[in-house]
């Protein structure tokens, strides 16, 4: 995860502030196709899910570069704490025939693919991912729809070893 200095923190917590009633759990979509692939069985069980699908109207998961956590909000949320036993968010991952192997990423996309009300989307510049992985490895045809960011960069992420520009 990375560290977000005083100036940053105060932009990006104004910005959702000015949005909507301070959310439990603000984070950005992963950019990449790697839940598109994590969950392709439940994928095609189900065609028309928006699990894995691109933004903005599918729900492409989570990436955990950047996090603002309001930990009170948090600690408050019936739902939220539910999941932290192990048996409600195995069986969260069975109905989506999940497995992951990202920790807190994996635990926050699980969360948002089914609540999608516990999370506040930061817009992409946020954490802004440079891996290019997928498009060289069967995702070539849907990568830039995950990829595309346009604005002005506020954090860039060197996801992949990716060296930051």
């Amino acid at each position: 995860m990375y560290c977000i200095s005083g100036q940053f923190y105060t932009v990006l917590w104004l910005r959702i502030a000015r949005t909507m009633l301070i959310p439990d759990l603000p984070q950005c979509y992963v950019l990449v196709q790697v839940y598109r692939h994590t969950f392709w069985q439940f994928r095609q069980e189900h065609p028309k899910t928006r699990i894995g699908e691109p933004p903005p109207y599918g729900l492409p998961g989570f990436n955990s570069g950047v996090l603002l956590l309001d930990l009170n909000r948090m600690r408050q949320s019936t739902l939220y704490n539910s999941f932290l036993d192990a048996t409600a968010i195995s069986r969260l991952s069975d109905e989506l025939h999940f497995k992951g192997h990202l920790g807190d990423q994996d635990f926050f996309t699980l969360l948002g693919m089914r609540y999608e009300q516990l999370f506040y989307v930061l817009p992409c510049q946020w954490n802004r991912q440079l891996c290019r992985w997928w498009a060289d490895n069967g995702y070539r045809d849907v990568f830039e729809l995950y990829y595309h960011c346009d604005g002005d960069i506020m954090v860039y992420h060197g996801n992949c070893n990716t060296p930051i520009p």
